[in-house]
Order: structure tokens, then sequence, then C-alpha cells
């Protein structure tokens, strides 16, 4: 897998991850919160199987 997320990019898909999954956990949101794992995951290993698809890249280095 090639990173394909960028700094920024990344920084604001691990907070909304975390917003979500947090949101979850305090009741505030229901159990769909947990569509925070998705951000969070793809943010921390810097690679979305969408962006490959669609042929997007946000990663300036790479």
């Amino acid at each position: 897998m090639k990173a394909n997320i960028g700094t920024i990019d990344r920084v604001l898909r691990i907070l909304l991850g975390v917003v979500l999954i947090v949101a979850s956990l305090s009741g505030a949101i229901g159990g769909w919160g947990w569509i925070g794992l998705v951000p969070l995951l793809t943010g921390v290993f810097r690679f979305c199987p969408l962006y490959t698809l669609l042929g997007i890249q946000t990663c300036k280095r790479c």
C-alpha cells in the first residue's frame, strides 16, 4: 500500500474519527458513530482505497 493521504487530510480524518467514536461512546449519537473507525484507520495508515480507485492523491511527496 502506497501512501496517498497528505498531512492535512490525515489530521482531519483522525480528528473526525475520534470525535465520532467518542460521541458514540458517550451516547450523544447512536451506534453509527463507530463508522468513525474508517476515517481513523485511513488516517493512521495514510492509505485510502477509495482514493486509489478514483485516482486521487493528497500526498505531495508520494
